[in-house]
């Protein structure tokens, strides 16, 4: 009977004890089976049972008497969820092949040693690892299928040879001669040949023999291929170790042309270094000449000072003689007024005619005298005038040059502030660091260098963050540069004339520490030292203790560090410079570098020290080596040069046109919270 694949959840014909004794072959499987026999039913009625299949569903056991199928010789249960089999299975005397593939089993019965005709066993794709020992009374097996790996007894080794080792093993652990399967099979045929004489159903019988032999033929066709699939695997795992090893030739071959490329590369940033040295003291000049010019300025404007003293000195002499001169001619009018009384009362006794005659000559020298007087007024309302316009010129002059002076000031503050000039140094080492970060770590993506690569992710991270803190306190610096303008703008509302320009020359004129440190009886050259290293602010600290290069000899890192000075780099270099400045020896030491120590195949990135607060003691890092003729280009248009850094992630990647439109960084996809413009030269 064949009802497999019909969705079956149990066999209810199996109570009917008038059909059951007619099947021999019974097929179930690719059903829903969770028992085989349903409850109050026995399973004795398929005693007749030859073949029984019930691969592909899902039992989870099998009946405890499943020992009355004295007839079963095959029974397929693969691919259910079984735990375990029952006892009575070595009552399955006339059982020839038994597949369990496919399910839960961690362990075999005891007394399925007692499968006296079991000539094939399956139990691949279980939790085994351990046989029992009386496998090794079943003489009649021939084909032993089991996960080789996974066990632990017998050995996996002996395991791997095949079924006949397997075999040898046991009945060596159980002190048995062991026998080929061959001799005790015909006992097993012919008593099987007994049975089939004395069956009713002969025809059956006769057909299920040419199966059960199209079956053992089939058996051996797929044992032959899996033979050649074995020898063809090993053909594989043979050219696959070959493909490995070079494999590794070529990784070796490719990571000595990057140690190659990487000496290659800081032979050239020693050089850029080199041209970098000479181009810093070229700016040095500059800004030396700058100051000089600037100090040139500063006279001129004190000069022009001078002539606007003089010429408010000038308008003031005219505005005294427009004075007198209106005084003066009140006088005269008042005079006139009361000489004309006098001759018109002594000449009264003149004639008409007289009086008349006078009266018209007094009138014609009042007359002239009126457009005298409307003269002078023009004149002196066209002088006040000018007069006007050109005080309101020099006060415009004044403002604008109190604006310049201010101007100056603010910019000679934050170029003489230490503490701005570290953190903006600082920051410039962080971009130049991060610019090579990003054209390195694109150059290693390239070359899938996945070790490397989280290390360039990692001090890139590093850096970011570095460099948001440096900006913070630059802008929390600059305020209070601003906070202390605004103090002295207070101070400058008095009568104090020039205020800004007196500041400025004041901070001109203020000695620099490394000549202050010379006149307290600090050595030149330990002073030249510290300035080389950007050390200024350890001068007090040496000034205080009476650190000289004789007793600097004699001191190592850990003193050095209890006087105050806890950079590991800066102490390094002192004591090597004491040693090579040692007149007793006659070799000079080599200095060592200022660096830590180098990762292999990796390029060397001064990071910049810890974010200081302002007002602490400072010391820029040493400086980071800038990129030679190659600018890193955008990764966008690729004909731009990368000027924009992208934060929190630090990719320098970008020119500035591109990265308005861009929200996340290219490189990494994360989100751009900040941009920060990178200017060369």
């Amino acid at each position: 009977m064949d009802i497999s694949a019909c969705e079956l959840s149990e066999v209810s014909f199996i109570s009917i004890e008038s059909i059951c004794p007619l099947f021999q072959v019974l097929i179930l499987h690719n059903n829903e089976l969770r028992s085989l026999v349903p409850k109050g039913c026995d399973i004795g009625t398929l005693a007749t049972l030859k073949v029984l299949d019930l691969h592909e569903n899902k039992l989870t056991s099998l009946p405890e008497d499943i020992g009355k199928l004295t007839s079963l010789q095959i029974l397929n249960v693969e691919k259910n969820r079984l735990k375990s089999l029952p006892p009575s299975i070595g009552d399955l005397q006339l059982l020839q092949t038994l597949n369990v593939k496919g399910n839960c089993l961690c362990e075999l019965p005891f007394s399925i040693g007692s499968l006296s005709s079991l000539r094939t066993l399956n139990v691949s794709d279980n939790n085994i690892v351990q046989l029992p020992k009386q496998l090794a009374y079943i003489r009649t097996l021939e084909t032993f299928t089991l996960d080789a790996a996974m066990m632990t007894y017998p050995p996996s080794s002996v395991c791997v040879e095949g079924t006949e080792s397997i075999q040898r093993f046991l009945c060596s652990e159980v002190v048995i001669e062991y026998c080929p399967p061959s001799q005790y099979l015909l006992p097993v045929l012919e008593h099987d040949c007994g049975k089939q004489d004395t069956n009713s159903f002969d025809s059956l019988e006769e057909a299920w023999k040419n199966k059960f032999s199209n079956y053992e033929k089939r058996k051996e066709e797929k044992q032959q291929q899996k033979l050649d699939f074995e020898r063809h695997l090993e053909e594989k795992q043979k050219e696959h170790t070959q493909l490995f090893l070079m494999n590794i030739a070529h990784k070796e071959s490719m990571l000595s042309s990057v140690r190659q490329e990487q000496e290659r590369l800081e032979h050239g940033v020693s050089q850029q270094q080199k041209v970098q040295d000479a181009e810093r003291m070229l700016m040095l000049e500059k800004v030396r000449q700058a100051e000089d010019d600037i100090s040139s300025r500063i006279n001129n404007m004190l000069m022009d000072n001078n002539r606007q003293k003089k010429s408010a000195a000038f308008f003031q002499a005219l505005e005294e003689d427009r004075i007198r001169m209106e005084h003066l001619a009140a006088i005269t009018q008042e005079e006139a007024n009361s000489l004309r009384k006098k001759e018109v009362a002594g000449q009264l006794f003149y004639g008409v005619f007289l009086v008349l005659f006078y009266l018209v000559t007094t009138l014609q020298q009042i007359i002239a005298w009126k457009c005298t007087m409307e003269y002078f007024d023009r004149k002196f309302d066209r002088v006040m005038s000018l007069q006007l316009l050109d005080k309101s010129k020099a006060i415009t002059q004044i403002i604008q040059e109190e604006e310049m002076q201010k101007a100056a000031f603010q910019a000679l503050q934050l170029q003489k502030d230490a503490v701005h000039n570290y953190i903006r140094d600082q920051i410039k080492l962080i971009e130049d660091d991060l610019k090579q970060l990003t054209k390195l770590e694109i150059k290693r993506r390239n070359l899938d260098t996945e070790n490397l690569q989280e290390f360039l992710v990692e001090q890139r991270s590093a850096l970011s963050g570095m460099l948001q803190q440096l900006m913070k306190q630059r802008d929390q610096r600059e305020q209070e540069l601003r906070q202390v303008l605004v103090e002295m703008q207070l101070k400058s509302d008095s009568n104090q004339q020039n205020y800004w320009m007196i500041q400025y020359q004041r901070l001109l004129n203020t000695k620099p520490l490394t000549l202050r440190m010379q006149e307290a009886g600090v050595e030149t050259g330990l002073v030249n030292m510290l300035c080389k290293l950007s050390a200024q602010h350890y001068l007090p600290i040496l000034v205080h203790h009476k650190v000289t290069t004789e007793s600097l000899r004699h001191m190592k890192s850990s003193d050095l560090k209890k006087l105050g000075i806890h950079e590991i780099g800066v102490q390094k270099a002192l004591l090597n410079w004491a040693q090579e400045n040692n007149p007793e020896t006659s070799v000079p030491m080599a200095s060592p570098p200022l660096t830590p120590s180098l990762l292999p195949n990796a390029i060397v990135f001064h990071a910049p020290s810890s974010p200081v607060t302002p007002g602490t003691p400072v010391t820029p890092s040493a400086p980071s080596p800038v990129e030679g003729p190659g600018i890193s280009e955008c990764v966008v248009c690729m004909e731009a040069a990368a000027q924009i850094i992208f934060l929190p992630c630090g990719h320098v990647c970008c020119c500035q046109v591109c990265s308005g439109a861009l929200q996340g960084c290219p490189l990494c996809r994360s989100t751009i919270l900040q941009c920060v413009r990178l200017y060369h030269g």
